[in-house]
């Protein structure tokens, strides 16, 4: 036949998304940065699990994405367990130091969190990773972190986000000769493609790994012991509790010490006969089943999708969960978090009320009275601007043959407080995200956790398929994740047109980060979407700011989704940033 008439004879259409979607029989990963995902499919492919591959790709993270991610920050983890149907978190978030008061910031610092070693609470990633392991994994820390220590040894191409990333922070970076030395080598920015080392980081997770191993004659359990010590009580330690001392830092060989992270069940909602898992008031994590909880029984696909009535609904929505995260969000174990209520039918057949079909609130709507807790004043806005925001934070899931599922969103940036030198790491600056009010339901306490951004999330299916699926983003995460799991389970969008839809974002609530910026109205949106439609949220009073078509700041969801009739996963992989999927 000639080519003509073959050319002719296949259907004319256009691309379903800009990258296919992947899909695999066996297991697969997805994570923030193409390298992570790779790390996470080896352990794979060598016979580990969904953990041992999660945690894989986690450590490996914090050298990729070191900028965004650090190997001493947070790392907040879910996990399904196929045989048990269970879900599961480890909260991944550090406490405050004991020297810290209530009144310290108020004090000392007029009422505001300084960058710095100040804002240091206790680091937890690394507790998380071993306790994941201990309890769920089947490897070694030191089989888990090789690729990590490779990446950060060897080195690894630098990339557009992270140069740019860096060039953004120069400043920040510069203030510190410890962190200028690994950031700003030759006295500037990488450039893109130029081998980013990072020796003493690779050095640390390799003594964590050589500590293991010396142990490791004792037994599996007795190893990875060595290497949580190598860290909370070991040099590492020592390491940060002296540059803490000589700096006037708080740290101290205590608080490093008696840390640990806890296993704690998570809180969920049902949405259209799904459950959506998501971590405790110790982060944001609530906020997106609050939000599922509003939008329950409406007919959103009637709606349209991105259309005005859509994108209305869900801001007002987003606005009104936001408000309950302001007021009633802190570490349970110091704060009495409604949580129950927050989620329950009633409650939330009260906020859905709230919102006007034809008029957004011109700020933040008033948080939801609840019996016995107090009324709270509205926050006071602020003229920094929206668009700072953000960070940030990573992802990675991972889905194994046998169906076990890990959903971690690690972070901590690097630009904000000094690396310690001779370890490459910066111990969790996650203080920035706690009020020096002590009124504030994220107050700085000593103990306390703050109110983390960072939270992965876990849906189980009708059909009880596990879909993990979680973004970077600060303030936009549980955003993102809301219209991504919609765009699926509404739209029947597959994957990775889910990921790479248009999306919005409300900044109509204070920032979770330190200086705790308030821009009342304000939505960004991809130009993407329909010019009619951002018009149309203008004059129902939304403070519309045009995004580009595709934007990091509108976060990088990863997701899987497994379909048990069929045995295939499915992978969405966002082209914000430089996620990938791998499996088979």
């Amino acid at each position: 036949m000639p080519s003509d008439s073959i050319s002719q004879s296949l259907p004319v259409a256009g691309i379903e998304s800009l990258r296919p979607l992947l899909l695999g029989t066996r297991h697969m990963a997805v994570a923030g940065h193409y390298s992570a995902a790779h790390a996470a499919f080896a352990v794979l492919e060598s016979g580990g699990n969904a953990v041992d591959a999660g945690v894989a790709a986690g450590i490996a993270l914090g050298v990729l994405q070191s900028d965004l991610v650090n190997v001493a920050g947070v790392a907040p983890i879910m996990i399904y367990r196929a045989d048990k149907r269970d879900v599961l978190t480890i909260s991944g978030l550090g406490a405050w130091p004991r020297a810290v008061t209530p009144d310290f910031f108020q004090k000392r610092h007029g009422g505001k969190i300084p960058e710095g070693i100040l804002r240091t609470v206790v680091p937890a990633a690394p507790d998380a990773w071993i306790t994941a392991l201990e309890n769920y994994g089947t490897m070694s820390f030191g089989d888990c972190a090789a690729a990590a220590i490779r990446f950060a040894s060897a080195g690894f191409p630098m990339y557009g986000l992270m140069s740019d990333m860096i060039a953004m922070h120069a400043a920040d970076y510069a203030r510190w000769p410890s962190s200028a030395a690994i950031y700003l080598p030759n006295g500037r920015p990488p450039r893109r493609g130029e081998i980013f080392v990072q020796v003493d980081l690779g050095r640390t997770l390799q003594y964590m790994a050589d500590q293991e191993r010396s142990a490791g004659v004792k037994g599996r359990a007795a190893g990875l012991k060595a290497a949580r010590d190598a860290f909370y009580r070991g040099d590492i330690a020592r390491a940060i509790v002296a540059y803490h001392k000589a700096n006037g830092g708080l740290i101290t060989a205590q608080d490093l010490d008696d840390f640990r992270v806890a296993i704690e069940p998570p809180v969920k909602t049902r949405f259209a006969g799904i459950d959506m898992y998501a971590c405790g008031a110790w982060c944001q994590g609530p906020v997106l089943p609050q939000m599922l909880g509003m939008l329950n029984g409406i007919d959103l696909k009637r709606m349209g999708h991105n259309s005005l009535d859509y994108a209305h609904r869900l801001t007002e929505t987003i606005k009104l969960a936001f408000a309950d995260r302001e007021r009633y969000y802190g570490d349970p174990r110091f704060v009495n978090v409604p949580i129950e209520t927050l989620l329950s039918d009633a409650y939330v057949e009260t906020r859905r009320a709230m919102v006007r079909p034809d008029r957004a609130w011109p700020q933040m709507p008033p948080y939801g009275e609840i019996s016995g807790f107090a009324s709270r004043s509205a926050p006071v806005p602020t003229l920094e601007s929206a668009a700072v925001g953000a960070h940030d934070t990573s992802y990675i899931c991972v889905m194994d043959k046998d169906g076990n599922v890990f959903s971690a969103t690690p972070s901590d940036p690097s630009y904000d407080t000094p690396v310690i030198p001779g370890t490459g790491l910066c111990p969790s600056s996650r203080g920035s995200q706690s009020w020096a009010e002590p009124a504030h339901a994220s107050s700085v306490a000593p103990g306390k956790r703050p109110r983390l951004t960072p939270s992965p999330a876990l849906a189980i299916l009708p059909d009880g398929s596990p879909m993990p699926l979680g973004t970077p983003g600060g303030d936009v995460q549980a955003q993102a994740v809301l219209q991504v799991f919609l765009n699926m389970t509404v739209f029947d969008m597959n994957p990775q047109q889910a990921v790479e839809a248009p999306r919005f974002a409300s900044y109509s609530f204070p920032d979770s980060f330190e200086p705790h910026s308030y821009s009342p109205g304000v939505l960004h949106v991809e130009s993407r979407v329909p010019q009619s439609v951002r018009s149309g949220l203008a004059a129902r009073g939304h403070k519309v700011e045009d995004w580009p078509d595709f934007v990091w700041r509108a976060g990088a969801v990863c997701v899987l989704r497994a379909d048990r009739s069929q045995g295939v996963i499915s992978a969405g992989a966002d082209p914000r940033r430089p996620c990938y999927a791998v499996g088979w």
